[in-house]
């Protein structure tokens, strides 16, 4: 009992990140380039968020008017449900209002809801915030804040880290669009991979140079080159933007060359001079190491890193499977103990002879090229 309460206490402490205004703006603006009028007349829910100060809140609030939205929904989730507690102390915002309850502002989330101007001065932004304290706890999975989403059209946040698969699932039952934050190995999860091989999730638009920088309240915990003393910020390079709502960098084929040419110029190493890929033994498919690798005239299944997701167009290329999955078609092979002892491993993944021994890749997404 006493490590699963520190592991649950660790899980706590991840899914403290707040998301920064200027990747929410970066990420928004992707859509919103791509069609002006995705948010208009829609009612947007941001749940298990802070709206007393959260970016997300603050951004739609601001934007309310510009997106011609219809209502804005944010929920939080009270303190004293959350396993790991670090020093709340209400808003003075909160204090000074007058529905207040010194019990209920640790024992209830909060709602916040915009709709029209409150305060008369001729548009609709964060001043004409309206909220209340919610009959429960504000947990995603109340009948509470099920009804929210089901009011809702758009659902937008970053979701705990830990609650990740739950969090996508309780959204894709519902049918509804969404933008949310996750780490880019959930995209190997049997309850993701299958969405976005069928064109039913991806990657959104993508944090600035692939870094996400988060503020916690345990950013000091971090390591070096992790933690910046003079932000206060952390930052990760793992997490990216999931969503089924469409942009323009999705449908941008990826420029490559040619088998030949990759053998012969590619700038890597690993491909650069070698006579030809290499074959998995365990697949019917090459290994790619690199998206930039990927030959623009192999028609067989090529194996490519999952990073290769946040630049996959759906015109250029097919989603087949990824080499996580033992009951993938592909897979050409199974081991045994009797050739190898830890064949429990190399069947868990794609497997390269090298020197004449197995060696185990990292998880691959198997793709294969479309005819434009």
């Amino acid at each position: 009992m006493a490590n699963s309460t520190l592991a649950d206490a660790k899980n706590a402490k991840n899914d403290e990140f707040y998301t920064q205004y200027p990747d929410i703006e970066k990420e928004i603006s992707a859509y919103l380039e791509y069609n002006p009028d995705v948010f208009r007349n829609r009612t947007i829910l941001l749940p298990c968020d802070d709206p007393e100060w959260s970016n997300f809140t603050k951004y739609f609030a601001q934007n309310f008017g510009r997106f011609g939205l219809k209502k804005l929904i944010s929920t939080s989730y009270a303190e004293d449900s959350k396993i790991y507690k670090c020093g709340y102390q209400p808003t003075i915002f909160e204090e000074c209002s007058p529905q207040y309850d010194k019990r209920k502002t640790t024992k209830n989330g909060k709602i916040y809801i915009l709709m029209y101007d409150r305060t008369g001065d001729g548009k609709i932004d964060i001043n004409d915030l309206d909220w209340h304290y919610l009959e429960g706890d504000g947990d995603f999975r109340s009948d509470e804040i099920i009804g929210l989403r089901d009011e809702s059209d758009i659902i937008i946040t970053n979701p705990p880290f830990s609650l990740f698969r739950e969090f996508l699932t309780w959204i894709i039952e519902s049918e509804k669009k969404f933008v949310i934050i996750g780490n880019i190995n959930a995209i190997t999860y049997k309850e993701v991979f299958p969405l976005i091989m069928n064109d039913k999730m991806w990657l959104g638009n993508g944090f600035h140079a692939g870094n996400a920088y988060f503020s916690t309240p345990f950013a000091k915990e971090y390591a070096e080159g992790v933690y910046n003393p003079e932000t206060g910020l952390v930052k990760f390079r793992n997490v990216c933007w999931f969503t089924n709502i469409d942009h323009g960098r999705r449908h941008k084929p990826i420029p490559l060359m040619t088998m030949a040419d990759n053998l012969k110029y590619s700038k890597h190493k690993e491909i650069k001079g070698k006579e030809s890929y290499d074959y998995y033994d365990n697949y019917d498919a090459i290994e790619v190491p690199f998206t930039d690798a990927i030959p623009s005239d192999y028609d067989r299944v090529m194996a490519v890193p999952i990073s290769f997701l946040d630049k996959y167009c759906p015109e250029q290329f097919e989603i087949l499977g990824v080499t996580q999955r033992n009951d993938d078609p592909y897979k050409i092979k199974q081991y045994t103990k009797d050739e190898y002892s830890n064949a429990n491993d190399l069947n868990a993944r794609g497997v390269i002879i090298v020197d004449g021994k197995p060696k185990a890749m990292y998880a691959r997404v198997l793709i294969k090229k479309k005819y434009l």
